[in-house]
């Protein structure tokens, strides 16, 4: 699950269809990002402030969906 910046609620998020993904790799094994698929990211802070969730969708770099 990676986690996410510069979103402080799932509503920003989801504003931000059609932007760049900005995120970050939680994971110290590998990264999780491996370009256009379907994520599950935690926000607003994946480290300090879990308050939500989401499935993200991207295609060529940008936010195509947010469920």
């Amino acid at each position: 699950m990676m986690g996410v910046y510069g979103y402080k609620t799932k509503k920003n998020l989801k504003e931000s269809l059609g932007k760049p993904f900005q995120y970050v790799e939680t994971s110290m094994f590998a990264p999780e990002y491996k370009g256009d698929g379907k994520y599950t990211v935690v926000g607003p802070d994946a480290y300090n402030n879990r308050k939500w969730y989401a499935t993200v969708t991207i295609a060529n770099g940008v936010i195509t969906k947010v469920e």
